[in-house]
């Protein structure tokens, strides 16, 4: 007796939902709903502890209107019970949490006219993510590249001067190349620009001029990120690198008679680089922390400029949430680093990574 078929209708339904249910039940799934469980505890106990740390510093935004004779004491306790100053700390903290969780919201900014703090960080956050993310892409480019090329030419004369110049690269810390920069950028203007982000007639360019308007002004602060990063990148690229080429499977490749280039890029280059994509979320953590700097020397309206301008004048909410911002961009850059990771190596599991 043969079985009838089944509607071909209801096999597509049952095929779609095994897929779903395979999704769901996946191990990219279960890990990524993992590390965001993981993540928002972590933001929850950053925010409590940068709240009560900025609260621990002695006074407040408003002392600084106290100063100005204008102002009034019936408008500074306005200003205090707008801005919840007048509440004991913790009652403050979980105001501001309850605020941020069920409505998004970040509170206002004292310093910017009362504006609400979530959109001032909509404007900034994307030059942070437009120049680290250029940084990176600028690191890897040429990093990788010259730390093969010093590992395939070992101690050879282009060997020694990568070495040397991954040396000096990391001999400088952001703070000092970025000084050196922008004494350069003087020297070299107009050629170059000093700072910002566009120039002054940015608006009447076409699209495609405002695209080379932007690139030319991140032509120094993406050096100023890149070059301590690049440094460190080509001496692990190449160490890496070196001590695959001496494991057995490498030589047992070129015994038989496979070309030098594809025993090099193919056998020994994929694995060598899965180190070197574990520090990528460590990598985009040092250039938020570098772009602090950078932003500050350059006029770079982004993120960490934002920080620093908010902390200098005690604005309480807007410096929890540039902070919080920070803070979840890290956790994004670490769980994309482990994705990639995944990806490019299958053989890895999620699962027992922490």
């Amino acid at each position: 007796m043969t079985a009838t078929p089944s509607n071909p209708q209801q096999q597509k339904l049952r095929a779609l939902w095994e897929r779903v249910i395979g999704f769901f039940t996946g191990e990219v799934f279960l890990y990524v709903v993992k590390r965001l469980m993981q993540g928002a505890i972590t933001l929850l106990l950053a925010s409590a502890l940068s709240f009560f740390i900025i609260q621990m510093a002695p006074g407040n935004y408003l002392d600084v209107l106290r100063q100005d004779p204008r102002i009034s004491p019936e408008t500074l306790a306005t200003f205090e019970e707008q801005f919840g100053l007048n509440k004991p700390i913790i009652q403050q903290y979980f105001i501001w949490l309850w605020q941020v969780i069920t409505q998004w919201d970040f509170g206002v900014s004292f310093i910017y006219s009362q504006r609400p703090v979530s959109s001032i960080l909509a404007e900034r956050i994307p030059p942070t993510l437009l120049l680290s993310i250029t940084s990176i892409i600028v690191t890897w480019a040429i990093a990788i590249p010259l730390g093969v090329i010093g590992a395939v030419r070992q101690d050879q004369w282009v060997d020694r001067i990568f070495r040397v110049l991954s040396y000096i690269g990391q001999g400088f810390p952001t703070l000092i190349t970025g000084l050196l920069l922008l004494f350069l950028a003087q020297l070299l203007s107009p050629l170059v620009p000093v700072g910002g982000m566009t120039s002054i007639d940015h608006q009447d360019l076409t699209p495609i001029g405002k695209v080379l308007d932007i690139g030319w002004h991140m032509i120094f602060p993406t050096i100023a990120l890149s070059i301590t990063g690049f440094a460190g990148l080509q001496r692990i690229t190449r160490g890496q690198l070196l001590d695959v080429l001496r494991q057995d499977y490498i030589q047992t490749a070129r015994a038989k008679g496979l070309p030098e280039n594809r025993v090099i890029y193919v056998h020994a280059l994929r694995n060598a680089i899965n180190p070197l994509i574990t520090l990528l979320g460590f990598e985009f953590a040092a250039l938020l922390s570098g772009a602090f700097i950078t932003e500050n020397f350059f006029n770079w309206p982004g993120l960490g400029r934002l920080i620093l301008q908010a902390v200098t004048a005690q604005d309480l909410y807007l410096v929890m949430a540039s902070l919080m911002m920070g803070a979840m961009m890290l956790i994004v850059g670490n769980l994309l680093a482990d994705l990639l990771l995944k990806f490019v190596d299958p053989r890895i599991s999620l699962s027992k990574m922490q």
